[in-house]
């Protein structure tokens, strides 16, 4: 299978995208904020092309089951961290997500020769649910009416996003538990 098709281009494109979006986050502006709104948005729908498009027509490869999650994670990591330096998201709330993300994937390559931990349906809800709070908060909120209940709603469906990323993290450690335990029982046995 070539690394050169559309899935794995769509996540180049994502990752190139990310330095893109933290350039513009730092510009002073309305306009510059909707750019880095668009970009975001834009990069996030990659995301979800990109995977179709490799399932779909058989192009998944070596190269874009290591870019992909690394794709995603700089764009949401970079989000988070550019919102807490600019004073408009709690830092506490990236240091859980960014903690969870990178740990997760350690916790992958750890037991990777033993099988895959695929993403479950609750993974798939974090990252719907980190993406659209994030939206909320990139979207620059001052402009539009009721702008103080917009940020609460952002911080509603944030708080939702840390609870799913902590719950999911959990499972996630007690399935590589139980990968390695059945790796560990299949080892005794073939000593026997």
């Amino acid at each position: 299978m070539s690394t050169y098709n559309i899935a794995n281009a769509l996540t180049v494109v994502r990752l190139i995208l990310v330095p893109v979006f933290v350039v513009l986050m730092f510009q002073d502006g309305t306009l510059w904020r909707l750019a880095a709104f668009a970009v975001f948005v834009v990069a996030s729908i990659t995301d979800h092309i990109d995977g179709e498009l490799a399932r779909r027509r058989n192009l998944v490869t070596d190269f874009g089951k290591i870019a992909d999650p690394i794709a995603d994670k700089a764009l949401t990591g970079g989000a988070l961290v550019v919102l807490s330096v600019l004073g408009e998201l709690w830092w506490w709330v990236t240091v859980v997500i960014l903690v969870r993300e990178l740990g997760i994937t350690a916790l992958r390559f750890w037991v990777i020769r033993l099988g895959v931990i695929p993403a479950s349906r609750g993974g798939k809800l974090k990252t719907v649910l980190q993406i659209v709070a994030i939206c909320v908060y990139l979207f620059p909120l001052a402009v539009l009416p009721f702008s103080a209940q917009l940020l609460m709603v952002a911080h509603v469906i944030m708080g939702a996003a840390v609870a799913v990323t902590l719950v999911t993290g959990a499972d996630y450690v007690v399935q590589a538990v139980r990968l390695r335990g059945r790796a560990g029982e299949a080892g005794g046995d073939a000593g026997a």
